[in-house]
């Protein structure tokens, strides 16, 4: 089965994922691609039970790149799940993402950000990284739930933009 979610959430497996996301899109695992939590056993430990039973998996980034083409052709659907854009940027890298849909999910408000939507706060690092992995050919857009109205990069970069 494809990957059949590619989403950047600071928070990763939480409510929205667990029950918005995985209630419709039936994951048999999580990949987190996640530098620090790749690291630290117990915060794995913390995230797989808040997973609803399904399996998580914590990979470094620069492990994740090569991993992209087994996690596509392997029989479990799989949410792949990145705490911040600069890594999801990484994984494009080299048209590791093209074709591929990246959701923009829950980035919250930080030093140097500026709304886009009341869940996306971005810095002008971060929108570049967006447009450099849309220019790899993924179709970057912002949706916190399944449900939700799609909002394509370039309404995000304009209403980003209005906010300053």
């Amino acid at each position: 089965m494809p990957i059949v979610l590619i989403r950047i959430d600071e928070r990763l497996i939480h409510g929205q994922v667990v029950i918005g996301w995985a209630n419709q899109l039936r994951p048999d695992r999580y990949v987190v691609v996640d530098d620090d939590l790749a690291k630290s056993r117990w915060e794995q430990d913390l995230y797989r039970l808040g997973a609803g039973g399904v399996e998580a998996n914590f990979v470094p980034s620069a492990e994740a790149p090569s991993r992209l083409a087994e996690w596509r052709d392997a029989p479990e659907r799989t949410i792949l799940l990145t705490r911040d854009v600069g890594t999801m940027r990484r994984l494009a890298e080299g048209g590791g993402l093209a074709g591929e849909a990246v959701v923009v999910g829950g980035v919250h408000h930080g030093p140097g950000r500026r709304e886009a939507l009341t869940y996306v706060h971005l810095t002008e690092h971060e929108m570049q990284d967006l447009e450099s992995i849309a220019a790899g050919g993924s179709d970057v857009y912002s949706r916190d739930l399944p449900d939700a109205p799609r909002v394509d990069l370039d309404v995000l970069k304009r209403r980003w933009k209005s906010s300053s």
